[in-house]
């Protein structure tokens, strides 16, 4: 059975964890990770260690989903990425847990609400920008994720989580995923045809020269065959 992990956060305005601490140690809770940053704070080292640090079979228990989460799409990251290392979550106000078809179907719920959230605010960005275009003040915008590519790709080198790398840039997670994804399809590209021609003949001669060992085999225990059955008896 894996460990019970909790993870407590408060904002820097005087509250205190112990509410939160002692609800989690009810729960079975053996270690937690605790940290004072806003809710709306990307950059959480705490959470950032507890996500890379859990194992499989290992379960996080929080109390609330605004302790662990900015919003509902960045709790939905988190989710997967526990769901990644085979992790689950367990939200103690809420009953949540990722293990249960019930908790299945909250996330479902929490993901068409995202989705609805996203939709919303792009429509909202895409009036601004026309807005903006009209008026003569659309500048556009600064390719921040793909300026730090680099440091995405040597952050995943060092098996850093694809959360873990968003937060550490300052970069949407959907970005680093793009990214890496983007590398590795270069990769692929980069393969000279010639290699893989030769790859191919390659292949074809493994094919030939199997068949003639296969063919020679057969040749030798045919003529063992014959050795057996046909040489003199007693």
């Amino acid at each position: 059975m894996g460990e019970i992990v909790g993870y407590a956060r408060d904002s820097t305005t005087g509250q205190k964890l112990d509410v939160q601490l002692e609800a989690l140690e009810k729960s079975g809770v053996t270690k937690h990770f605790t940290e004072k940053v806003p809710g709306v704070a990307r950059n959480r080292p705490q959470l950032h260690t507890l996500l890379n640090s859990v194992r499989e079979g290992d379960t996080v228990v929080v109390t609330k989903l605004d302790r662990i989460a900015r919003n509902t799409r960045h709790l939905l990251e988190v989710v997967e990425q526990l769901k990644e290392r085979g992790v689950t979550l367990k939200v103690l106000n809420s009953n949540l847990d990722t293990s249960t078809s019930r908790g299945e179907i909250m996330l479902t719920m929490l993901g068409a609400i995202a989705e609805f959230e996203r939709e919303m605010m792009l429509e909202r960005q895409a009036e601004g920008i026309a807005k903006a275009k009209a008026e003569g003040k659309y500048k556009g915008r600064k390719p921040t994720a793909r300026a730090k590519a680099n440091d995405v790709l040597r952050l995943a080198a060092k098996g850093y989580t694809r959360q873990s790398i968003a937060d550490q840039l300052g970069i949407g997670v959907a970005s680093v995923y793009r990214i890496l994804k983007d590398q590795k399809a270069e990769k692929k590209r980069s393969v000279p045809k010639s290699d893989l021609k030769k790859s191919g003949n390659n292949r074809t001669k493994k094919t030939v020269a199997t068949r003639n060992k296969e063919k020679l085999s057969d040749d030798r225990q045919q003529s063992l065959f014959d050795f057996l059955e046909f040489s003199p008896k007693g």
